[in-house]
């Protein structure tokens, strides 16, 4: 099977960029979406094959996530049903019969970690999430995470040390998701890999200088590790400040 996920950072605009010829390009099992930046009935897509699920934000032209799939699932839940952290549209499940697929849009920490607390309560609750999910069935999980994990996926990890992303809450909360039974599968595949990334600031032409971050992953349980075929990422595709990643998987 084949999964793409990307941070489309306002899909109305997206598509104004090319994200129509990826999608049908790619012929994805499951396309992944975060940070769709839209309510319900602001854009219509026509996916042939697809069904579309979507996930709002109730404030208006913020977050939000959608996955779009060819296979009908068992089930659809949103959120992670703890209120406080459920106004912002940023998770969507779906069960099949041998697995679970998230898409997921961790919130960012904000400039001077003014948002680090709100992070940490999602980090919790979603780790007690992802582990219930996976005592019945493996787990899919896809997005925007919103931490560079080790030094080598980011360009430049002296000076960003303790910024939104690299702190050191954040990698620790990815490092126990990883203890906890998880592999990320671009690393697994790609150990000492760098300058791959997926993510780069407007400013300063880091896309040209490739001073990027690896902030979107693919991580599965540590049961289909052996299923991983590929782990792309699509570093060539523009049409947001992220590029797409992938992850082809025998299931």
């Amino acid at each position: 099977m084949k999964f793409i996920s990307w941070n489309v950072n306002g899909l109305r605009a997206c598509v104004q960029k090319g994200f129509l010829e990826f999608f049908h390009q790619s012929d994805a099992d499951f396309f992944c979406l975060q940070e769709t930046k839209l309510q319900e009935g602001q854009i219509q897509l026509e996916l042939p094959g697809y069904a579309q699920f979507w996930c709002y934000a109730e404030k208006k032209g913020y977050s939000g996530t959608a996955i779009f799939a060819k296979n009908t699932p068992l089930s659809v839940t949103y959120g992670l049903d703890v209120p406080e952290l459920d106004t912002e549209g940023r998770l969507i499940t779906l069960e099949y019969p041998g697995f679970y697929l998230i898409t997921c849009y961790t919130p960012n920490a904000q400039q001077e970690l003014a948002r680090l607390d709100h992070r940490l309560k999602w980090e919790e609750a979603f780790l007690a999430y992802i582990r219930k999910l996976d005592e019945s069935k493996p787990v899919i999980l896809c997005g925007d995470l919103n931490v560079a994990h080790q030094e080598i996926d980011l360009k430049n990890p002296a000076s960003n040390r303790g910024s939104a992303g690299f702190s050191d809450e954040e990698r620790a909360c990815f490092s126990r998701l990883l203890e906890s039974g998880f592999a990320d599968t671009f690393r697994y595949q790609n150990p000492t890999a760098t300058g791959m990334y997926s993510w780069w600031s407007y400013r300063f032409k880091a896309r040209e200088n490739n001073a990027g971050w690896r902030i979107d992953y693919f991580v599965v349980s540590d049961r289909l590790r052996d299923r991983i075929l590929d782990t792309p990422i699509y570093t060539q595709i523009t049409g947001s400040d992220h590029c797409p990643v992938g992850l082809e998987l025998n299931i």
